[in-house]
């Protein structure tokens, strides 16, 4: 049985449990603040955000949330915690009744079996492990590298560059979401040859992009993006996701400050719901 969920207090409780748990916690909500205050915001908005709790003999056994966006019919996951396979089999069967036609995204403990096994039973496309990594000691370097924040006379040359392939949030997109994303350019001969796109709206921020052009890579423009972001974000905390097997990255976030957090490391996966 499935019921809406408009309040906190009903579900704060059995959310927390899952902290800790190696195989079921949200790699996004890692501390009972986070949880209150990612989880009120998604609670309140209604309009942009089903949240559900599925219940069995009165008891929850699952709480999912996913934000909706009907003009892209477009779904992602934001919340998704349960311990019991039928949890994960009525929020499938949620989203075909709900959202037939849709591209869904998930983000989730890649630990989580019960996730794993629904969503490669629905013919979900999986993308490669990634580590959370939380900045805990911020180191800012500044440099001889140009970095400026993004105006629209750079507009033409930011959307050159940026990576639209297989994702969401396209240059676009986040042009258009200036009340959520901060964008930084990396710039050389008064070109644009790299960007970062990180949020600014939360009290923990996430870079969604960075990318250097292929000529300019180890001369400091990644690190000087990165950098500026930081500076730019504080006193606001920061946190990461980077694939397991990016070594140079993952020594370049180290470098900069940023640790890995052994519960947070996460999975995506791609559906197109039937």
């Amino acid at each position: 049985m499935i019921k809406y969920i408009y309040r906190l207090e009903d579900v704060e409780g059995f959310v927390n449990s899952f902290l800790n748990d190696r195989c079921f916690s949200d790699p996004m909500r890692s501390d009972e603040e986070q949880v209150e205050q990612n989880l009120k915001k998604l609670i309140s908005t209604p309009d942009r955000h089903d949240t559900f709790g599925v219940y069995e003999n009165g008891e929850i056994i699952g709480l999912f949330s996913f934000m909706k966006l009907p003009d892209d019919r477009y779904v992602e996951m934001i919340v998704g915690l349960s311990r019991e396979k039928s949890a994960y089999d009525e929020m499938i069967k949620y989203l075909t009744e709900h959202f037939s036609g849709y591209s869904a995204d998930f983000v989730y403990n890649p630990r989580n079996y019960l996730m794993n096994e629904a969503l490669h039973n629905s013919g979900a496309r999986f993308d490669t492990e990634q580590n959370k990594m939380v900045l805990r000691k911020p180191v800012i370097r500044h440099s001889d590298a140009t970095v400026v924040p993004y105006s629209d006379d750079f507009k033409a040359g930011y959307m050159a560059v940026h990576n639209d392939i297989d994702r969401y949030w396209t240059a676009k997109k986040v042009l258009s979401a200036t009340d959520r994303f901060r964008i930084l350019l990396a710039i050389c001969d008064g070109e644009v040859v790299g960007y970062i796109d990180i949020t600014h709206c939360f009290d923990e921020n996430e870079p969604f992009d960075i990318f250097v052009a292929e000529p300019y890579r180890r001369k400091g423009f990644g690190r000087a993006l990165l950098s500026r972001a930081i500076e730019l974000n504080e006193p606001k905390k920061m946190m990461l996701t980077v694939d397991v097997d990016n070594v140079p990255a993952i020594n370049l976030y180290k470098s900069m400050g940023f640790e890995i957090d052994e519960l947070g490391g996460s999975i995506t996966a791609h559906l197109k719901i039937k």
